[in-house]
């Protein structure tokens, strides 16, 4: 399944049969990754007094109530309705789906006892000024951030003026492998989230941000197309579904 992109003028050529995956699935465990102090996620059969929606309890279906917050558990993408008073949807924002990409790898910096992506370090990664999104893995990389318990661990996040260079750089879809662009307790400035999206100056409406992604360590860093995939919600932020593809020429 080989494809042919035309983007700015130069043609790509991905193939479609080789996926990479970058999300996280959502499962009902106490195992699944988690963020924000909330109980893990249910996915549980309707009962209607004795009827009980799963097959191996005797109903012709399997009919489960799946219950979960987009923004703990697990790969999300969310618009600046995330942090604005008024009402903004995903879904009327983010209406195409294929993006020319940069995965980069980042080993935060320590600074005042945490741990942060700083804006030299973004300079130094990205390789490209033609992209429309920016993928960072952070190290350390390995399976656990599929079953990661992040509450109350200060993860690592992206320093306020790192994320107003990201913008300088006008990528539109900034995606990251921790549950959030900012600090995990800070007191509500959320300052990558607010540079991203130029918040309240001048918004940028059609940008995104999409966290708690999985790059495993054998992908390398470079450039990719991605294809950004949500659910229909009418929500500030979809459960999310990344992938990626190598470009084959």
């Amino acid at each position: 399944m080989i494809a042919t992109i035309q983007y700015n003028s130069k043609s790509y050529t991905i193939d479609l049969s080789k996926p990479l995956d970058i999300s996280i699935p959502l499962r009902a465990s106490k195992q699944n990754v988690n963020a924000w102090y909330i109980p893990e996620p249910k996915i549980e059969p309707v009962t209607d007094g004795q009827w009980v929606g799963k097959v191996t309890e005797g109903a012709s279906t399997n009919f489960n109530t799946i219950t979960f917050n987009p923004h703990g558990h697990g790969t999300h993408t969310e618009c600046v309705g995330h942090i604005t008073p008024e009402f903004h949807s995903i879904n009327d924002t983010l209406k195409r789906f294929f993006f020319l990409a940069e995965v980069i790898t980042i080993v935060p910096q320590e600074q005042n006892k945490d741990l942060v992506i700083t804006k030299e370090q973004i300079q130094k990664a990205v390789t490209s000024d033609q992209i429309e999104a920016l993928i960072i893995r952070t190290i350390p990389n390995d399976n656990s951030k599929h079953d990661k318990q992040y509450s109350n661990t200060n993860w690592p996040y992206l320093t306020e003026e790192a994320a107003t260079y990201i913008r300088t750089l006008r990528i539109e879809h900034l995606l990251i492998d921790l549950p959030s662009v900012d600090k995990e307790k800070d007191e509500g400035k959320l300052l990558a989230h607010k540079a991203f999206w130029n918040y309240p100056q001048k918004i940028r409406y059609q940008a995104t941000i999409t966290e708690m992604i999985y790059i495993h360590p054998k992908t390398k860093d470079g450039i990719y197309f991605l294809n950004l995939q949500i659910s229909s919600f009418e929500n500030d932020a979809s459960p999310s579904k990344p992938v990626l593809y190598k470009i084959v020429k």
